[in-house]
């Protein structure tokens, strides 16, 4: 497990409704997560992971996130935003926007989430099993949010955001890693979701799977801000 990290596509172009009113003048990932942005709370996560290379697909109030973050340099990484432009692109959409500066295999994650896990596992399981994606998925139980995914044997048998079943015992951790040839299914710029592309890779055999065991956090609802805020403030407590 020694590969140079891939690099890192945060999605961080939502329009954060879920928050309104705080998100009307200020992006999630600006919002303050114990005295930082929640960004850098992600930066200082990707870099003990080994990971130095970031790439931002940014979108509504992007401009202040890079204001306020530059290049990267202060967190140990290198940063690079890439805009939609005139519309959205929607999270696949923006990702294969995004390709030139990303390479042949990169890691996605949304902009809300904070994922402790072992980011140079799930590159390792990526490589062994040879697919041209990989979801990540946690054992949820529908706790934190509703499963979404029937994980079997070490295989992802069904991935249905709308419409759950019963056997949704696994969620969509939050992860995922992928070769940039998963993204000639996706139409050039146009609106294209990431779900419709996981869906599509896992009815091609093409999608791989890794089982995460710790939980993910999120701050795309109050909650989830709060309940963040309190497990990176034990977290510091506990270095």
């Amino acid at each position: 497990m020694s590969d140079t990290m891939f690099p890192v596509a945060i999605l961080a172009g939502g329009l954060a409704t879920r928050l309104k009113p705080l998100s009307d003048a200020i992006p999630k990932a600006l919002l303050d997560v114990n005295g930082m942005p929640f960004i850098a709370q992600q930066l200082g996560l990707l870099r003990r992971n080994g990971i130095t290379q970031v790439v931002v697909c940014a979108g509504y109030l992007g401009e202040m996130i890079q204001a306020r973050i530059g290049d990267g340099a202060a967190f140990g990484v290198r940063l690079h935003f890439v805009f939609d432009g005139a519309r959205l692109l929607g999270t696949a959409g923006a990702l294969k926007h995004a390709l030139p500066w990303l390479g042949e295999n990169f890691f996605v994650l949304y902009g809300d989430s904070y994922l402790p896990c072992d980011y140079a596992r799930v590159q390792h399981a990526f490589r062994q099993q040879g697919k041209p994606a990989l979801m990540t998925v946690f054992k949820n139980d529908g706790r934190w949010d509703q499963s979404n995914v029937e994980f079997a044997n070490g295989q992802i048998v069904a991935y249905e955001k709308h419409a759950p079943t019963a056997r949704m015992e696994y969620i969509d951790y939050g992860l995922g890693v992928f070769a940039r040839a998963a993204f000639d299914l996706v139409p050039a710029d146009q609106p294209f979701d990431l779900a419709v592309l996981y869906q599509t890779l896992l009815r091609r055999k093409q999608l791989g799977a890794c089982q995460i065991a710790e939980r993910f956090y999120e701050i795309g609802s109050f909650a989830g801000l709060e309940e963040t805020r309190r497990y990176l403030a034990q977290q510091e407590l506990g270095k």
